[in-house]
């Protein structure tokens, strides 16, 4: 993927630059359940410092803000990875 496409993908939220887990995998070409099933089953190798969930207001003004559809519909909001998490080594 591009830089400059890249870097239309981070937002600013909570002061924090973050990437958008929708985002993320298809940066690396796998499944949102497969990287949410991942942070959930291994919640210590992802503190608060590397991601968070968005509350549904952070959602719900990430949606307009940035004009992100729905993508037929979330169940839960989407976790947010900041640039610690991007920078580590996977």
């Amino acid at each position: 993927m591009p830089d400059e496409v890249v870097m239309n993908k981070i937002y600013l939220v909570r002061d924090q630059k973050v990437m958008f887990d929708s985002d993320l995998v298809e940066l690396y070409s796998v499944e949102t359940r497969v990287l949410n099933q991942a942070v959930n089953r291994n919640s210590d190798r992802f503190p608060e410092d590397f991601m968070f969930q968005l509350t549904k207001e952070e959602w719900s003004n990430s949606k307009s803000q940035f004009v992100i559809s729905s993508w037929g519909g979330r169940r839960k909001e989407p976790f947010v990875f900041t640039e610690l998490w991007c920078a580590y080594d996977i």
